[in-house]
Parts: C-alpha cells; sequence; structure tokens
C-alpha cells in the first residue's frame, strides 16, 4: 500500500477525499500522487451547444488542473506532507498532468497504483461522481478507498468486512489484507439473508488469524432491511471505522434496475469503503 492515486476534482467532498488519503497514506509511510479529474466531456455538453464546442477548451482543461493542483498540495502543506524526493520511499506528494483528465484516462493510470482514493458518489450537483467510481472499479484492476462525505475521525482501527461468500468480497478481502494486518480489531459480518454458496464467515475469520489478523466473525439477520441498509446499521453498532465489500456481486444492470448493496453503499456511506470487483 505504498503508492496511492488521489484523482482530485473539486466536488463537495474533495477536503475528505485529501483527510482520508494523508490517513491512509500515514498507516503505510505512503507516496500520494495527486492527478487532476475533470468530468467527462459527454457531462459538459448540452444539447443546444455547437459542435466544435466538443473539441473542448484547452485553457479550461489547464485552469481546472491548476485549481485542483493548488488545493492538493494547500492540503498536504497543512498537514505537514513533504514532496517527493527521487528515491525515497516515506509519506509524501507527488502531481501528474499539466490539464485535466477524464475517468477513462484516470482509471487506466490508477492500474500502476496501490489503492485510488475517491469521493463517494453523490445525486446533487457538485458531488463525487458515480461514472467515476464506477470507472476506476471496472477499468483499474485495484482497489478503490471511497471517502464518505465528511473527513473520518479514524480510519483502519475496526475494519469490518461485509462477508457474502462471494468471489469479489474474497478478492476485496485479499487486497485489504495489508490494512487488515494493521487493525485493532477485524469484524467478518454476514447478513444472514444474502449471501450465496461458499466458505462462512468464521472459517474467513480462522484463516484470517492465521495471518496474523484480529478476526472474529459476526452473523445478523437483515430483519426487513436491504442488504445495503443492513450493512450499514451493523457496521455502525459494531462501531466499525472502514468497511471492505465486493463491488456489484450481482450485475451491475441489475442493481440498477433493481438496486442493491453496492448501489445503496455507494450512496449513503458515512464511514471510509474499501471496493474492488
Amino acid at each position: 500500500m505504498k503508492n496511492v492515486l488521489v484523482p482530485v476534482e473539486l466536488h463537495s467532498s474533495i477536503d475528505s477525499v485529501f483527510s482520508t488519503a494523508v490517513q491512509f497514506a500515514r498507516r503505510f509511510d505512503s507516496y500520494l500522487e495527486g492527478m487532476p479529474l475533470g468530468p467527462d466531456l459527454p457531462d459538459l455538453v448540452a444539447f443546444d451547444m455547437p459542435v466544435s464546442w466538443t473539441a473542448a477548451d484547452q485553457n479550461t482543461w489547464r485552469e481546472l488542473a491548476e485549481e485542483s493542483q493548488h488545493r492538493f498540495i494547500d492540503f498536504m502543506d497543512a498537514e505537514k506532507v513533504p514532496p517527493h524526493e527521487a528515491g525515497a520511499h516515506n509519506l509524501s506528494w507527488g502531481w501528474a498532468g499539466e490539464a485535466a483528465f477524464g475517468d477513462s484516462h484516470v482509471s487506466s493510470y490508477a492500474r500502476i497504483f496501490d489503492v485510488t482514493v475517491l469521493g463517494r458518489p453523490g445525486a446533487e450537483r457538485g458531488d463525487a461522481r458515480m461514472a467515476t467510481a464506477e470507472a476506476a472499479l471496472f477499468e483499474s484492476g485495484r482497489p478503490v478507498l471511497l471517502a464518505p462525505p465528511t473527513a473520518p475521525a479514524i480510519l483502519g482501527d475496526t475494519v469490518v468486512i461485509a462477508w457474502n461468500q462471494s468471489t469479489e468480497t474474497a478478492r476485496a478481502t485479499a487486497l485489504a489484507m495489508p490494512l487488515l494486518q494493521k487493525a485493532r480489531r477485524v469484524v467478518v459480518l454476514t447478513v444472514t439473508e444474502h449471501k450465496v454458496n461458499g466458505p462462512t464467515g468464521e472459517q474467513l475469520a480462522h484463516n484470517l488469524r492465521a495471518n496474523g489478523v484480529a478476526a472474529e466473525s459476526l452473523e445478523r439477520s437483515a430483519k426487513g432491511r436491504s442488504h445495503g441498509d443492513a450493512i450499514l446499521e451493523h457496521t455502525a453498532a459494531i462501531g466499525g471505522d472502514l468497511l471492505v465489500k465486493g463491488a456489484y456481486t450481482q450485475s451491475r444492470l441489475r442493481q440498477m434496475i433493481f438496486g442493491g448493496a453496492t448501489s445503496l453503499i455507494l450512496s449513503k456511506a458515512t464511514l471510509p469503503v474499501f471496493m474492488s470487483n
């Protein structure tokens, strides 16, 4: 977890993204690389705008990148995170890009980082975008750490694994192993009504303990709530400050139509969420 990508778009929760990224990086003495993120062009182009505008105004993209860079550097300075020096492997920051990039470029660049920190998507204008989170989850091949709208006070002390016995959650758990090994407490949470065929939570906890993780298992009922609501409510009751979950264990299309735990957590979580697909 030594290399952390922080795409910077000036949305409503960007300070929480910075804070979450710095807290994460302090746990591993990591390098944080900021990168300017702009909305994908189709999001900016109205149907009645001249077609020639779709070539994009390069000055606008540069201005976005410059403002993003200033915000990122100012935050790093305030947190006393030093700029990166060649050959060093300690807590530090760097910056990539002179113009804002779209989601596809950012998600492909994320393939060489251990984790990408993004804002949790929101429904209001000015919130972090769902398209960015989904691009990173589906195109990077690496895990994503979603920062909540409000910066967390603690990250990674009590970790909850939302274990539904699926392949996606198994992958997320494996990728989160460095976090799990540093946690004071790890709870493998299974919501009884929402699981697939696979090893039990206690079996996972047993194997995690063999890897030096202070893991325990807990099985709880949804009691008529949706899977996502049950995960978030039980995680809050446990006192979890980080949630580990596999993304879209049902198809993305099915979740768009019928809803699902990933979609709900992407829109409602108030704690950091570590996800992979």
